[in-house]
């Protein structure tokens, strides 16, 4: 039983782990369309969206049969958990992929915006982000997701510059509307594919040592250097211990970018 368990904790890992390089992929290939313009390869994207979903079941269901059928402790009971959060927040950048993809057509004809309002260079720092915490999920090398952090505030603060500018540039010409809109439609799906980057280097250390860094992404360094962990035990869970309420609460809410 104890080899079967940890079989399917392996073939867990290597389905999270398939699921982040499949959302790379489409990321990756969305800013391709995005940049040059390519509504094909935007097609494409979108119809590839259902393998993304396919998977997310997959592993949900894996998740929910180990739950179910074992009594998982400390440094398995982390994977898991953290597992369905990072699905879950794989399968929503797979969304957000999809949904710039669909503005793609609207914009194809005003490459030169994209180059003026430089958002070009936002989207290659968040594939580039989108690269590091997939590489880091296989990794779990957990020294590196500082930087996640400090690129997600660095693409945020760019998406908010680009977007007062476009902003400022629809309230002088009305015939620039349609595509100001489609950018700024694009310009928020980037955002929050940073924002759960995060939510992903997140759930990676709390899977490696147990350290919760919700809310605390601001002074990461420090708290990973100096505070004492925030970690599950070795004992399995009653139903009356405070963590089982706790944990089924977080498991039930929509997790959505910090």
């Amino acid at each position: 039983m104890e080899r079967h368990f940890e079989l399917e904790l392996e073939k867990l890992n290597k389905r999270l782990i398939k699921m982040g390089n499949l959302v790379a992929e489409q990321v990756h290939n969305v800013f391709d369309a995005l940049l040059k313009g390519d509504t094909e390869l935007a097609h494409q994207i979108i119809v590839k969206d259902s393998k993304v979903d396919k998977l997310d079941n997959k592993i949900d269901k894996l998740c929910q049969r180990l739950f179910a059928l074992t009594q998982p402790v400390a440094t398995d009971l982390r994977l898991i958990m953290s597992a369905l959060r990072i699905n879950n927040d794989l399968e929503r950048m797979g969304d957000h992929a999809v949904s710039i993809a669909h503005k793609i057509e609207g914009i194809s004809d005003y490459k030169e915006i994209i180059i003026e309002l430089k958002i070009d260079e936002i989207v290659n720092m968040t594939d580039m982000i989108v690269k590091d915490v997939i590489t880091i999920l296989s990794t779990k090398n957990v020294a590196f997701v500082k930087d996640i952090f400090e690129l997600a505030s660095a693409i945020e603060e760019r998406v908010q510059t680009a977007t007062a500018k476009i902003m400022e540039e629809m309230m002088h010409k009305t015939d620039v509307i349609v595509v100001a809109t489609n950018l700024i439609i694009i310009l928020t799906n980037i955002e929050r594919l940073a924002g759960y980057s995060t939510n992903i280097a997140e759930s990676i250390v709390f899977i490696v040592d147990g350290r919760i860094m919700k809310h605390k992404k601001k002074t990461f360094e420090t708290l990973y250097v100096t505070a004492p962990a925030e970690t599950v035990t070795d004992a399995a869970p009653t139903p009356d211990q405070d963590i089982v309420s706790d944990q089924g609460e977080e498991l039930a809410s929509e997790h959505t970018p910090s």
